[in-house]
């Protein structure tokens, strides 16, 4: 099967093209707007760009009806931006956080989950998330799509700020990613469980470039 799909109809009932780029990590992302409401969402399109310094990107598409998001606004607007890792004990508020509601509501609350202060950026974090980074704002880059839907804009930010619970992290001082159970987005309306970590060590790679892979500080 292969097809076009600028050009051609998907011959398939389901599209495949979100469900090969998988897993996703998801950009669960809390914001404050100029007026002070909290908003909190998740995309599925978010990713880290660098690590020195550490920078990330993610993508919001546009509502149908040529809206952009409040989390676009808001970062733009204040110059922050959180993301909260997203968990298996958190995906129902993850999910909840995900409904189109209007902009003067507060989804800290419509999520259930607790607001903890932030250092440095205004808005707050998920006290119950795990991990947070907070983000300064750096750019928009914005995408034509051929719908008012497929307009997308890309935000990237510098992580100035990172936050990490002392029961996340192992004796050796590693994230515990099979007790924090991360979630991930893949096609369709599923998702997946980080829960088995396996490694492997590149051949014949040393010194900076292997330390760089292990990620240490």
């Amino acid at each position: 099967m292969q097809y076009a799909p600028n050009k051609e109809d998907c011959p398939l009932p389901f599209s495949p093209f979100k469900s090969c780029t998988v897993p996703r990590p998801i950009g669960w992302l809390s914001t404050i707007s100029s007026d002070g409401i909290h908003n909190l969402a998740p995309y599925s399109q978010w990713q880290n760009l660098t690590f020195d310094p550490p920078m990330v990107m993610f993508a919001a598409n546009q509502y149908p009806d040529g809206r952009r998001k409040d989390s676009v606004i808001n970062a733009e607007q204040t110059g922050w931006f959180v993301w909260n890792m997203a968990t298996w004990d958190l995906r129902e508020a993850v999910n909840k956080s995900a409904m189109a509601v209007a902009s003067d509501v507060d989804e800290f609350e419509l999520a259930g989950v607790t607001k903890a202060d932030c250092i440095n950026a205004p808005g707050a974090r998920v006290a119950e998330s795990p991990c947070h980074f907070e983000c300064s704002y750096i750019s928009t880059h914005r995408l034509e799509g051929n719908s008012n839907a497929g307009w997308v804009d890309i935000v990237f930010g510098k992580v100035e700020r990172i936050h990490v619970a002392d029961s996340a992290i192992t004796a050796e001082g590693k994230l515990d990613i099979p007790g924090i159970k991360p979630i991930a987005r893949m096609g369709y309306y599923d998702y997946t469980c980080i829960q088995d970590v396996f490694e492997m060590r590149i051949p014949g790679a040393s010194g900076e470039a292997e330390d760089g892979l292990e990620g240490k500080a």
